[in-house]
């Protein structure tokens, strides 16, 4: 297999994670009921008769009895991959569905990838027209300049769905936003300053036309044969021509003298210190070469302490992402059943987007810049990617664009339940789990990884370190672990951290510490001394007890009940609380975290009071409004039972210490989640589903979360281990190197404690 022999870590990651399970990133799944024949008579014969005369008598009935009003086509014939080149439709394959998932991860919109073998322009053109009944807009990808413009401009003639091409006006319309944001930053209004363009590509040619309509008027293009001016005949096109300038300069260097903006889309390098000493006060650089910019931050403030920058980079402040914009637009684009994205619409996307960078920072957003009150200026013009008001801000104002210009087939006049469904789409646990992450980068932290001689612990090691959440030390013996690192693709063996705890000189020191600890529960010092030396989980805790490594992440190689008790030997609870585990189910709109799945057996009413509590901590830090529902067989006491007063006392208690959210109980676990059966209690104080499930004891909290696990739809995270003194986190022994890293994430920011 090619992820056997591929030489680099990150290469064999890669293709390891796209083999898992069913190849691929995408899977079809009915959105009806299809376990009865009667389910299978409606779905297809005779049932699926009735849709079919609808639309044959109005074909607008297609997008109440069909998926097409949320399906979005991504087409390419892979002649511009990434930055790979002409490597043909089929290896575009993996980029177009990595594109489809984020259609869905970003905005609920389905999407799927289709790959056409051709480069023949006609004949793209002719397959994706006469794609139009299936889809409710085509989103074009990786395809080369300059047929990309013909492609586009042709099916948008004949289309009467939304075609869109991404690489020009995502990074456009991003850009704009940037750029609106830096102007009023530096005083200046768009149509007195000067802005040279390198680069004459798709993007950089959508990003100057966009520009340009925002109010723009003095542009110097250039591309590899120097400035585009009128009169020039080499290398030039027609899209080219369109924005030749009436100049004297014909090189970058002379362009660049006295310039307020510089825009780049070409490659690494093309600028140096010298031309951006040479631009006028407050430089605007957006210097978005991808992987690397024309010039680096650094190299920009080595020479001007002035200057605003942005990058295609997420390692510095004010990323263009295209992520920002596609899946939002789209979205409002179908909301409303746009027969196109026109200019007004990507206005409206890139003046929402600036205005969201200029409004208050929500905390989730600050805390992936490490806790920073994130606010409006040079260093924040664009807004975050996982900015949870995206997926309502920007479908507003693009699906307001498209009712005001006449592209919209189905205006909305209701803007706050307009607003409300667009929240109602999305998790919001993904964007807390996305800030993670980012609060990771922002604040690295050394993570012990226990059981370092295993292969997906080290996968995960070295996943931690090349995503910059810091430096894994890994513990065992040292042979091994370099064997292994070298079996997996790592180049730099020597330069990782190893411990190896039958010879590591840290041990005096623990022993010592630890026969302190010990020595009165009846442990002998040559006890302790066996333990620190065989015990990979005791030394690892003992890392982190004495500061030598921040978090602590373990599990793969026992259980949990025998870990958990080796790692209580070294580390403390949190001071005044009792651990215990949560599991946290996570859905596509809705998360639920049990609990307690690991610790307490059976928890008396004050216990289940105290867990209550704390997982609805946990819910409020995962961006949940807890809605606390204690489960049991039993339904405000019918049928009665022996452990139903603990839970109708824990309630009782949470009524005299007044809590801040939402609390029911005794309740089975359909009342709890069921809508229709809640109904039956009129008097519930749950306004809606619960969304955590308070169990009666470890038995049955363990047994629903693992139950949940293999059978759920959704992503099943943890447990999680809550209310320990450190940031340690117990993983299940089957958990991947994915499973490692996220764990090892949300111990070291905070999200989990």
């Amino acid at each position: 297999m090619a992820d056997d022999t591929a030489s680099d870590f990150g290469d064999r990651e890669a293709l390891a994670f796209h083999r898992m399970g069913r190849p691929g990133k995408i899977d079809i799944i009915a959105s009806k009921p299809m376990a009865t024949q009667r389910d299978l008579s409606l779905a297809y014969s005779p049932g699926v008769a009735a849709p079919v005369r609808a639309i044959a008598a109005d074909p607008d009935a297609a997008y109440d009895y069909t998926i097409k009003g949320n399906l979005v086509a991504v087409i390419s014939n892979g002649t511009a991959i990434l930055g790979l080149g002409n490597l043909g439709a089929l290896a575009s394959k993996p980029v177009m569905e990595g594109k489809a998932v984020l259609f869905k991860r970003f905005a609920d919109i389905d999407s799927i990838d289709i790959e056409l073998a051709t480069e023949d322009v006609n004949r793209f053109i002719d397959a994706v027209e006469l794609m139009e009944p299936t889809f409710g807009g085509i989103n074009l990808e990786d395809i080369k300049a300059p047929e990309c413009f013909i492609i586009e401009t042709t099916l948008k003639e004949r289309m009467n769905i939304p075609v869109f091409h991404d690489d020009q006006h995502g990074t456009a319309i991003i850009a704009a936003a940037g750029l609106l944001n830096a102007l009023s930053l530096t005083g200046r209004r768009a149509e007195d300053v000067k802005m040279v363009v390198n680069g004459a590509g798709a993007a950089a040619i959508a990003c100057t036309e966009l520009i340009k309509a925002m109010g723009v008027r003095t542009v110097l293009m250039c591309d590899t044969k120097g400035v585009i001016f009128q009169g020039r005949t080499e290398g030039m096109n027609q899209w080219k021509s369109a924005h030749a300038a009436i100049t004297e300069d014909r090189t970058l260097t002379e362009a660049m003298r006295g310039a307020d903006v510089f825009l780049g889309l070409s490659q690494k390098g093309a600028v140096n210190a010298e031309m951006v000493a040479s631009m006028a006060r407050n430089p605007i650089i957006f210097a978005m070469a991808n992987p690397d910019p024309e010039i680096t931050p650094e190299e920009v403030l080595a020479v001007r302490d002035d200057a605003i920058i942005a990058t295609g980079r997420s390692d510095y402040p004010n990323q263009v992402n295209n992520v920002l914009c596609f899946p939002y637009l789209f979205r409002g684009a179908l909301d409303v059943r746009a027969t196109a994205i026109n200019e007004e619409m990507k206005l409206a996307a890139a003046e929402a987007l600036a205005a969201l960078a200029r409004m208050q920072v929500p905390d989730e957003v600050a805390a992936a810049y490490g806790g920073k009150a994130r606010t409006f200026g040079p260093e924040y013009i664009i807004p975050a990617p996982f900015d949870p008001r995206l997926i309502e801000e920007i479908p507003t104002a693009v699906a307001k664009a498209a009712m005001a210009s006449g592209v919209a087939r189905k205006p909305f006049f209701d803007e706050a339940a307009y607003r409300q469904q667009l929240r109602s789409r999305l998790n919001p646990t993904n964007s807390i789990l996305a800030s993670a992450v980012e609060a990771a980068k922002a604040r690295p932290r050394r993570a012990v990884f226990a059981e370092g001689e295993q292969e997906v612990v080290l996968r995960a090691a070295v996943n931690y370190r090349n995503s910059g959440y810091g430096e894994p030390v890994l513990v065992g013996r040292e042979a091994p672990i370099r064997e292994g690192l070298a079996r997996i693709g790592v180049p730099d063996v020597d330069s990782y951290e190893i411990h190896n705890s039958a010879i590591s000189p840290l041990v005096p020191r623990m022993v010592e510490y630890l026969y302190t600890r010990l020595r009165r529960r009846g442990a002998l010092l040559r006890d302790v001394q066996r333990m620190v030396n065989h015990e990979r989980n005791i030394f690892s805790a003992l890392l982190v007890e004495l500061g030598e490594a921040d978090v602590m992440v373990t599990g793969v190689t026992r259980n949990f009940a025998t870990t958990y008790r080796q790692v209580r030997q070294v580390i403390d609870p949190a001071t005044g609380h009792r651990p215990f585990g949560v599991h946290m189910v996570v859905g596509k709109s809705d998360t639920i975290f049990i609990a307690d799945t690991t610790v307490t057996e059976r928890p008396d009413a004050k216990q289940l009071a105290d867990i209550a509590e704390q997982t609805a901590a946990v819910a409020r830090r995962l961006g949940q409004e807890p809605r606390v529902a204690f489960v049991s067989y039993s339904n405000f006491g019918n049928p009665p039972g022996e452990i139903v007063g603990e839970l109708r006392d824990a309630v009782k208690l949470l009524d005299e210490r007044r809590v801040g959210f939402e609390y029911e109980g005794e309740m089975s676990a359909d009342v709890a989640l069921n809508p229709a059966m809640r109904a039956l209690y009129p008097f519930t104080r749950l306004s809606s589903p619960a969304n955590v499930l308070i169990m009666p004891g470890l038995h049955s909290a363990n047994i629903a979360a693992k139950l949940l696990k293999e059978l759920a739809g959704g992503r099943v995270i943890g447990p999680l281990l809550v209310n320990m003194g450190r940031p340690v986190q117990i993983a299940p022994m089957t958990s991947t190197a994915s499973d490692l890293v996220t764990m090892a994430v949300l111990a070291s920011t905070g999200v989990v404690c």
